[in-house]
């Protein structure tokens, strides 16, 4: 048994190991080399970050970790289960020799055999990432309201924001948020619009409308599948899932939140009538925030749902 990191070739071996081992989990969806050779041609991919097992000559397991503590199943062809073990402990070792501290993986729901994997090595489901959509016909229109003036954001703004729900945003210092938020490749600074203090000009709340006409169509895809939307607070860092018409917003716990969130949630329905091809807004929240979740639940219509579980390493 040889263990090792990726190397150019392997990801037609990894698409077959994956789909063999997960086939008969439910909703399950294929992966293709296709989508293999994107990802680890990403220029911020990072090859030891990805592990296999080989034996004869012949991708037989395989694991990966992402840079942000993400941590995969290590998914093995039939009769070669007894690989999992010394390939998961590689997997740790190799993530605390790179200073982490926490790990964490998330899968559907109705995975529970893989649940199961992790629970029974330390694992907690520490919260659930719930997904929303709303129509826009069903929203009260702007005029319907008084409202906060709304502003734009600048990087003036970083110490205040990150200030705001530091239980929620997962960036550890303003600079990691800056980058997030003001040099994103996905999104750019436009999306960003705040809500401010009378007195100082602070900003008291913070609101996000992404649109890109080639994003996912929140109403088509699998709002099961375990997926950080694009946007979200609290999925900094993460690779996610580009939702067309996705809208979030922080602001701290309190009386003032529900109406700042509606606040802020009209002008995202505002800015996004103009487009023809966005009928709703999208939305993600977790379920160890009730501030937010009960917001949304509000607001919005439930779609699915997906667990996180996560270890101290």
């Amino acid at each position: 048994m040889q263990l090792r990191n990726f190397k150019p070739g392997d990801e037609s071996g990894q698409a077959h190991v994956y789909n063999t081992a997960a086939t008969r989990l439910p909703r399950f969806k294929p992966a293709t080399v296709q989508e293999v050779q994107r990802r680890v041609r990403d220029r911020e991919f990072d090859s030891g970050t990805r592990l296999y097992v080989e034996e004869d000559g012949k991708i037989v397991a395989y694991a990966a970790f992402n840079n942000n503590g993400r941590i995969s199943h290590p998914w093995c062809l039939p009769g070669y289960e007894r690989c999992a073990e010394p390939l998961w402990n590689a997997v740790i070792e190799a993530m605390r020799k790179r200073g982490h501290a926490k790990v964490f993986a998330a899968y559907r729901d109705d995975w529970p055999s893989v649940h199961e994997f992790f629970l029974r090595r330390g694992f907690k489901r520490i919260r659930d990432m719930v997904n929303f959509v709303v129509d826009l016909v069903e929203m009260p229109t702007p005029s319907a309201r008084a409202v906060n003036t709304i502003s734009p954001v600048t990087v003036d703004d970083l110490a205040a924001i990150f200030a705001l729900a530091p239980e929620i945003v997962r960036a550890k210092t303003p600079q990691e948020l800056e980058k997030h938020l003001f040099h994103n490749p996905y999104f750019s600074a436009d999306s960003l619009y705040a809500l401010r203090g009378r007195q100082d000009g602070q900003v008291v709340a913070l609101g996000i409308a992404v649109y890109e006409p080639t994003y996912a169509d929140p109403n088509a895809v699998d709002s099961a599948m375990p997926c950080f939307r694009l946007g979200a607070f609290g999925t900094e860092g993460m690779q996610a899932k580009r939702i067309r018409g996705l809208f979030s917003f922080l602001a701290k716990p309190g009386m003032t939140l529900a109406g700042f969130g509606m606040d802020l949630m009209g002008h995202a329905a505002f800015r996004l009538r103009e487009y023809d091809d966005v009928g709703c807004l999208a939305a993600q929240a977790p379920s160890d925030v009730p501030s937010l979740l009960n917001f949304y639940e509000r607001n919005f219509r439930r779609q699915g749902s997906f667990p996180v579980f996560e270890k101290t390493i």
